[in-house]
């Protein structure tokens, strides 16, 4: 067994996962203070992903995820494991990172013209509040969709033999290949915790009080 993916990866996976079913649930049932806590935390979160695809873990890496199409269509077919993502489930990653960031900072400039305003909704004009609005409705049905391929494709490698759940669980793949360079998750979620004080601090004093 290989150690494939860092404490980190492994916990923004299923923090992300709980982050927008609460941020969906919450939008849906209008409850916008909590909502907006949890995009706060999610930005927070997706910006650690960033920083830590710079200087983390070999298979955390940005660079980990781009690959020719050629390899892509070769790994939709391939029965074989892959040490951390394989090139087709970059390709969904890569649309996960796009969608949840549109996602998030469409909220950030969305206004429900009563109660509630993103913090950008200031800076901008109303036409762009709107249009951001519609961008924030149309999104989370793209978003929902492609959790929907996503885990589709989990069942179809598990027919094929292939789980991708238990590595997120475990870290480790069960074949045996060269160990990809691992850094201490500890010091993403540092970042995390920093980052998650400086969004709250600047934007989420409002919402966060009213849920306390």
């Amino acid at each position: 067994m290989t150690k494939v993916w860092d404490g980190f990866i492994r916990g923004f996976h299923w923090l992300l996962v709980v982050g927008i079913a609460v941020l969906y649930f919450s939008g849906e049932e209008g409850w916008l203070d909590l909502h907006f806590v949890v995009g706060y935390l999610l930005l927070a979160l997706m910006i650690t992903r960033v920083i830590w695809g710079v200087i983390g873990s070999d298979t955390a890496k940005l660079s980990s995820l781009f690959h020719h199409p050629k390899h892509i269509f070769a790994a939709l077919k391939s029965k074989s494991s892959h040490t951390g993502h394989n090139p087709a489930g970059s390709l969904m990653v890569l649309a996960f990172f796009v969608l949840v960031f549109v996602q998030l900072v469409s909220g950030l400039m969305t206004t429900d013209d009563i109660l509630m305003e993103g913090p950008l909704v200031a800076y901008i004009s109303y036409e762009l509040a709107e249009i951001a609005g519609d961008i924030h409705r149309l999104n989370i049905d793209i978003l929902l969709v492609a959790i929907a391929i996503h885990i589709v494709a989990i069942m179809m490698y598990r027919v094929k033999g292939i789980n991708l759940v238990k590595p997120l669980l475990t870290g480790k793949n069960d074949i045996d290949t060269a160990a990809p360079r691992m850094k201490k998750g500890w010091i993403a979620y540092a970042i995390f915790l920093l980052l998650v004080v400086v969004v709250l601090y600047i934007w989420g004093q409002e919402p966060l009080n009213a849920l306390i």
